[in-house]
């Protein structure tokens, strides 16, 4: 109806426009002017009728001042709001799609478990893994605090069906100091008769007298000290005084050749006495485990004497027994260029080795 109104008023509007210029020398100024008036009370825009009402949107609140703020500062602008999208059926689940939400109100007083996953068991004290995307939860202030190193159980079952579940314990290898103390070796029958022509009684007495830890001694080491005379106090200044070892000797044990000691005259150092390591090997744990024979001279251009080598062969006889068996073995005898870590040419070109492996291989 309004619609037939809008098209006989315009079609009125146009016969009159089309006759205004035949009634212009007839019509007076005021006549000119109500009808222009009554002309543009007719034209009136009429809007289209929209398919379905829009949302207006809500006016932006006006920001209150905070108790911090002064008069004179301008409250700090705030992002509008974006108008909350309608549901439409499209958006609506599925019948057949789960819900979060509990059945009834058995299901809500549940407690419920932590999802196990294979790649994540929670461990005594340790919580669930949290779910991709959601926020872990903060943790009460009167709840103790989770250990720093929980211990990790394994899962599972051996091949023979025996259940894993334990914890794992890490035990230290190497050498343990408390080990106890290894007692004097017994000679066997027939061993009192024995003839020990370099390894005197007083010598014997002194080993006798350390007390060695038990598993300690693993490695006996056969050196020569590069010089063609010397003695176990000569060699103790000078690694006391120019070697700067706090210690002195560095060896165990010296063997002379004839020149300011006796041919196979067999000195012990301090450390035997005191059982510390030696300062022989370019290693600390070699040092702390391996005893140090130093014969006397320069083997590079001269062989030991024959009673340096029956010295040596009585003496490493005898710390072999003294020390003890480690795992069932004696210990092992070395030149020092086999077991040093850097190169070196000690116990010298003309030292048997062969003879050395032969003898306590």
């Amino acid at each position: 109806m309004r619609k037939q109104k809008t098209i006989i008023r315009t079609a009125v509007l146009a016969c009159v426009l089309l006759l205004v210029p035949l009634l212009r020398g007839q019509m007076s100024d005021e006549d000119k002017k109500r009808l222009f008036l009554q002309s543009r009370e007719d034209i009136q825009p009429v809007p289209k009728p929209s398919p379905s009402a829009t949302a207006h949107p809500r006016p932006r609140p006006k920001p209150r001042a905070t108790p911090h703020q002064t008069p004179n500062e301008e409250p700090t602008p705030q992002p509008p709001r974006k108008p909350a999208p309608r549901t439409t059926p499209k958006d609506e689940p599925p019948p057949h799609a789960k819900s979060d939400e509990p059945a009834n109100d058995a299901e809500k007083t549940k407690p419920k478990k932590p999802a196990e996953t294979p790649d994540f068991i929670p461990l005594p004290g340790e919580r669930s893994k949290p779910a991709s995307g959601e926020k872990p939860k903060p943790t009460p202030a009167h709840s103790p605090a989770p250990a720093a190193n929980p211990a990790q159980i394994p899962v599972g079952k051996t091949p023979s069906g025996q259940s894993v579940d334990a914890p794992i314990l890490v035990q230290k290898s190497g050498f343990e100091e408390q080990q106890g103390y290894e007692p004097p070796a017994t000679p066997l029958f027939g061993g009192f008769f024995k003839r020990w022509r370099h390894l005197t009684p007083g010598v014997r007495k002194a080993i006798d007298q350390a007390r060695v830890q038990r598993g300690r001694w693993q490695y006996i080491v056969v050196h020569n000290s590069g010089t063609r005379q010397g003695n176990a106090r000569i060699f103790d200044v000078y690694h006391r005084n120019v070697r700067k070892m706090q210690n002195g000797l560095a060896y165990h044990f010296v063997i002379g050749n004839g020149h300011s000691s006796g041919d196979g005259e067999i000195e012990i150092g301090n450390r035997w006495i005191r059982q510390i390591n030696g300062g022989h090997v370019a290693s600390d744990h070699l040092n702390n485990i391996a005893l140090g024979i130093c014969l006397v001279g320069d083997l590079n251009r001269d062989k030991p004497t024959s009673a340096q080598f029956a010295a040596l062969d009585e003496l490493i006889t005898y710390l072999r027994l003294r020390v003890g068996k480690i795992k069932g073995k004696p210990s092992v005898v070395k030149g020092h260029k086999e077991i040093n870590p850097k190169p070196t040419d000690c116990p010298g070109d003309r030292f048997p080795l062969g003879w050395l492996h032969q003898k306590f291989g």
